[in-house]
């Protein structure tokens, strides 16, 4: 969708605006006609599962956008290689979102199993956690698949509670996302693992896939989504001072590991039940518990205890409070990786079954942006290349690219295109002659050429 910027006044714990221009109504991305693909093991061939991507319908209110959501998103999905027997499904959802988020300055909202966000694509956002605890009386891990129950309940807090970005990361996909039940989400910050700068899953090798957007150094990172208190989340880049001053700067957690042996105490030094012992299966990292917050006073591009801070943004000039997807300095995920452990603001659940106010149906009013392409947006792998070449786009893709590959006669030998909400394309070139051609990569009313060597 189109980006609309717009002057805030925020008034102490909230902002109010013309929802019309709001960037909670205009971010998501929509999508009527591409149905969304996927692996299984064994078949690196993706295959269509009929289901609508991204976001079929946005219709706002002057307090809330609705957003109607498969929960699907343009990027293939799986396989997922840890035993998981679900593949993602259509979770045919309206979610309710707040357009004038607030403060909470009560008793603050943990953040709970399941659902705490929505990303512009309509994929789910979960917490930090995996559904697996350690029950001290039997001394081995509760809830989840395989396990006995915990003592409460599914929904209950034990002291000790399993990290599902190291615990799960051999049933994540190349997009760093695996369904619960169907619902395919993301723990974490969504950009592909080969794209980090340190790659620690192989699943991109033969499954290749990509992420929502690809992180760039050098720009502010996009609007990427919205958590349940309906304050906006952005990836893992952005202005190094929160009035928008100082280059841009890796945004940074201010959680880090607790100095600690042994599992006997919680993160505040309280004495708690005795969790497993810190060793190469329960290593030190592999439970919620195992990080403190340490506060960064002074230090702009640290954040808060909720992994957001109130700072200027692109989409929101005047400032507001923001979450970050963060990331360490090879660009793999860091605790408490989105939102969390509680909400900044007042959260609930939002799903609802239907839309029960009147409320305008929000389209794209300007479909043709001023969109500037840069070449250093564009990676083309391999070049020179024999039998497949692939274009990725290293930033959040808003708008249809169109690929075309041409000879040097500017005969049009074969087209592609990459879909909004996806990052990457390809070009079967095994019955492409050798030679040397021109891509050209179209957005809007932008475009560029590159050369391309094909060797046989």
């Amino acid at each position: 969708m189109h980006k609309v910027y717009l002057s805030l006044v925020y008034i102490i714990i909230g902002f109010h605006t013309n929802a019309q221009l709001n960037p909670a109504v205009t971010a998501w991305i929509q999508n009527t006609s591409q149905t969304g693909t996927y692996y299984v093991e064994g078949n690196s061939t993706a295959i269509n599962n009929g289901i609508l991507v991204n976001c079929q319908l946005v219709e706002y209110s002057d307090d809330f956008v609705y957003v109607h959501t498969n929960g699907i998103p343009a990027y293939t999905t799986g396989p997922f290689l840890d035993g998981n027997p679900s593949q993602a499904t259509s979770q045919n959802k309206i979610f309710k979102i707040p357009l004038n988020p607030v403060q909470n300055t009560g008793n603050l909202n943990a953040t709970t199993p399941g659902n705490i966000g929505i990303f512009i694509n309509g994929v789910a956002l979960f917490d930090y956690r995996d559904g697996v605890a350690w029950n001290p009386d039997t001394n081995a891990p509760c809830g989840g698949p395989g396990n006995p129950p915990c003592p409460g309940g599914p929904m209950s807090q034990q002291d000790w509670n399993r990290d599902a970005i190291p615990a799960e990361r051999d049933g994540f996909d190349c997009s760093k996302a695996h369904p619960a039940m169907g619902n395919y989400h993301h723990h974490q910050n969504p950009s592909a693992f080969k794209l980090d700068l340190e790659v620690i899953s192989d699943i991109c090798n033969l499954y290749d896939a990509e992420g929502l957007y690809a992180i760039d150094p050098n720009t502010h990172s996009p609007l990427i989504g919205y958590a349940y208190d309906g304050f906006p989340i952005y990836g893992a880049y952005g202005y190094k001072n929160a009035d928008g001053t100082g280059g841009i700067e890796r945004i940074k957690s201010s959680y880090q590991l607790r100095d600690i042996t042994e599992r006997t105490t919680d993160p505040n030094g309280n004495a708690s039940d005795q969790g497993p012992a810190i060793n190469a299966t329960y290593f030190l990292g592999y439970y919620k518990e195992d990080y403190e917050y340490i506060s960064h006073d002074g230090q702009e591009d640290f954040l808060d205890e909720h992994n957001g801070r109130f700072c200027v943004t692109p989409e929101y000039p005047q400032g507001i409070y923001c979450y970050f997807a963060t990331v360490d300095e090879n660009w793999n995920s860091t605790y408490p990786y989105v939102v969390g452990p509680s909400f900044y603001g007042v959260s609930e659940r939002r799903d609802v079954t239907a839309v029960d106010e009147n409320t305008t149906v929000y389209t794209d009013v300007n479909p043709v942006k001023e969109t500037v392409l840069s070449i250093d947006q564009i990676e083309i792998f391999p070049n020179p290349a024999s039998d497949l070449l692939a274009i990725q786009i290293k930033k959040l893709v808003e708008e249809e690219v169109l690929l075309e590959l041409f000879d040097n006669t500017g005969r049009l030998i074969s087209s592609s295109k990459i879909h909004k909400g996806s990052t990457i394309a390809y070009f079967d070139l095994r019955a492409v002659y050798a030679g040397t051609y021109v891509l050209k990569v179209s957005q809007g009313n932008s475009f560029l050429t590159k050369k391309v060597i094909v060797v046989k």
